[in-house]
């Protein structure tokens, strides 16, 4: 695991839900348990506070450390697509993004790729981008945070004259190799699933355990955000793998659940001066449902 990914990891499956900051010391503690060192954490919290991703306050000899609003998108955003009960049609508009970028700005070019990738649109022909999901909030946003408003132009139709649905679909996304890594996760976490069943049955699986167990879920499971564009259900092929991943990834999730927030709370140190007061229940169950 890369520690900038598992610190995004982290706030979004746990810190968020208790006062958002966090010690450095129990930030180590925890990405210690994934064989990340504590000169690679140091070095990672410093270039998340230089990249404007995390911010820092000192109490005695303390640091404690919370994402800025730049990294609370990022990891807000993360966390709605993960853990959204999704089941909505299409509301018959493609959302259609069009750039031009000098190129002694490539660097900026290269981030905005980067960025409609993650939010799921996918590239229909050169420096033209779509999505069939309703992501005018995020893009209009995204055109703010840097900067974009003269080389982005975003527009809605209801209609391409030139293509059919299906055909935009297939030049923007490789849904069958999508499904292929649904897949291979459905084939590991299958037999994983029946494995911690029985041993969560026989009362051997300890909270350690869940803990690790419930953040490499959830750290896997999240790289699907940079693969799957999340469609609206009447876009997706009969039988979609992406409908059993995450079915089988919220039964896993949830038998790991309790007893992984048990042990995330010996490992969490708050600031003295918080007043926060733990929202536990979500951190337990953070599944939000859209309909």
């Amino acid at each position: 695991m890369k520690p900038r990914s598992l610190m995004f990891t982290l706030y979004g499956e746990y810190i968020q839900h208790y006062g958002e900051e966090v010690w450095i010391g129990s930030l180590i503690r925890m990405m210690s348990h994934f064989g990340i060192s504590e000169s690679s954490i140091r070095g990672a919290t410093l270039r998340m506070v230089q990249q404007d991703f995390l911010k820092v306050r000192k109490i005695g000899n303390k640091s404690y450390y919370s994402l800025t609003n730049k990294g609370k998108r990022s990891m807000l955003d993360g966390v709605s697509r993960v853990y959204s009960i999704r089941n909505f049609k299409w509301d018959g508009y493609w959302r259609i993004l069009t750039y031009s970028v000098p190129e002694e700005k490539r660097e900026l070019r290269n981030q905005i790729r980067k960025e409609l990738s993650w939010t799921g649109f996918g590239m229909i022909s050169n420096s033209t981008w779509a999505s069939p999901n309703p992501m005018e909030k995020q893009i209009m946003e995204l055109i703010k945070e840097y900067h974009l408003e003269d080389y982005i132009i975003l527009f809605t139709s209801s209609s391409i004259v030139s293509h059919d649905n299906q055909s935009i679909i297939e030049k923007g996304w490789n849904l069958p190799e999508i499904a292929k890594e649904y897949d291979v996760f459905i084939e590991d976490y299958r037999k994983k699933f029946e494995d911690l069943k029985e041993r969560a049955w026989n009362n051997t699986l300890t909270d350690e355990e869940c803990f690790i167990e419930r953040t490499i879920l959830v750290h896997e499971y999240r790289k699907f955000l940079f693969l799957d564009p999340d469609f609206p259900t009447d876009l997706l092929p009969a039988d979609w793998s992406g409908s059993k991943a995450r079915e089988l990834f919220f039964n896993v999730h949830q038998l790991l659940a309790v007893p992984a927030i048990r042990y995330f709370e010996t490992l969490f140190e708050q600031a003295p001066d918080s007043e926060y007061v733990s929202n536990r229940d979500r951190a337990i169950n953070p599944f939000i449902s859209i309909v």
